[in-house]
This record gives structure tokens, sequence and C-alpha cells, in this order.
């Protein structure tokens, strides 16, 4: 199978490739910086070329659609949108509207802009799937404590547009989901998280190898319970 990864240098994107390339499966990543390249140097060179990696900003056009052109000229059977930014967590006298106008480009924007420029090799892939990484703070349920505006309203955004990929694209057979996962120790999530990344990553890649078309447009978390919107 061959999936494309975003935000893959680092934490949740980084296991994903880790993991995907254990079990043999074919990755192009897409990470933004140098630094998150050269971490993933390594993989690449034991991977007997199975992994490719690409520069990708999934915040700007410019950066999508030319890592567009690099990966689509196979079929890409798995999507997995990861990239994403925490933005400042703060009250509401302290909203920095720069960060929120930021964040809502990278966590609801980016996974829009890669999921259109991909659709045509999707459609020439075997799985057609998408999952989107999101979070319970997106959940309009789950928020009784408030704060991290742009963090929360993002994945709101994200969450609807994921609604409506998923009814836009089922008649062409592509199933698009959001996934929860779990509060993981990484760099965005800290060292207090419980959740080892590769415990996150293992649930997630569950869900998606089992993913039909009456999955489209549900969150789910890492466990694969269903997550109130």
């Amino acid at each position: 199978m061959r999936y494309v990864i975003t935000g893959a240098s680092r934490g949740i994107g980084f296991e994903f490739v880790h993991q995907l390339l254990e079990r043999g499966d074919i990755v192009d990543a897409g990470v933004r910086t140098e630094e998150g390249l050269q971490r993933l140097e390594p993989l690449k060179r034991g991977s007997a070329g199975r992994l490719r990696l690409h520069p990708l900003d999934v915040a700007e056009e410019r950066s999508v659609r030319t890592f567009a052109s690099a990966v689509c000229a196979e079929p890409v059977d798995v999507l997995i949108n990861n990239a994403g930014v925490p933005g400042l967590w703060c009250a509401l006298t302290d909203v920095d509207y720069a960060d929120v106008v930021r964040t809502f480009a990278v966590n609801a924007l980016g996974p829009l802009r890669v999921t259109s420029a991909l659709l045509p090799a999707l459609l020439r892939g075997v799985a057609r799937k998408v999952a989107h990484v999101t979070s319970r703070m997106g959940s309009l349920a789950g928020n009784s404590e408030g704060g991290a505006y742009a963090y929360r309203m993002s994945k709101v955004a994200l969450n609807m547009g994921v609604r409506n990929l998923s009814n836009d694209l089922r008649g062409q057979g592509i199933v698009s989901v959001l996934l929860h996962p779990g509060w993981v120790k990484t760099d965005m999530g800290g060292p207090d998280a419980p959740l080892p990344p590769g415990d996150s990553v293992r649930g997630m890649l569950n869900i998606i190898d089992g993913l039909r078309a009456e999955h489209s447009g549900r969150f789910f978390d890492y466990q694969g319970e269903e997550v109130p919107w």
C-alpha cells in the first residue's frame, strides 16, 4: 500500500512513518523544515527506497502544488493529514488574532488543500482512504473547560470540513474520517501526557485498515470509540 503523510518529521507523524515502513508499506512523507527532513534520513536510508521525503508547508498553496506534482505521478491508497500546530493557548483577553489565522491556515485549511491537490491520485488508488488527525478538543459536546481558542476553533473547522468532504467524495468511493490520537507524549502533548506515540499510532492504523464506506464522515478516537461532535 502507498501512504502519503503530512507533518511527518516529529511525534505522531514520525511514528506513522516508522510503523508503516516496518510493515512493508511505501510512504511519501511531507515535511516543512530542512531539520525535519534530516530527522527522517536514517529511516529513509533503511527503507530500501520505500520512503520518499518531500518539502511541504500545508499552509502555502504553492508548496502544496509542488508536493502534489511530486506524489501524484503514482496512485495514492491512503492520505493521512497529520500536520498541525497548537497555536497559543490563552484566555480570551490574550488572544493573538494573527496566531489564530495561522493556526486555521495549518489545522483547518491545510488538510483541505492537500486532499484536493491529491484527489486525482487518490481516485487511482485501491484503498481510497483519507484520515485526518484532529482532537477531542474540537468537539463542541466535549468542551467544558474553554481556553485554547485558536486550537479548539481550528479543529472544529477541520471537523466540519471533513464532514463536507465525506459527503462530496462518497460517490467517488473515498472514505474520509477524523481521528483523535489521544493525549500523546510528543513535543505538542508534553512530557506529562500518558500515551506513548507507538500505542496511539498503532490504534489509528488499525482503524484506518478497517475503514469501510459507512465510516466516512465519522469521528473516532485511537481506540476505535466514536467521539461526540
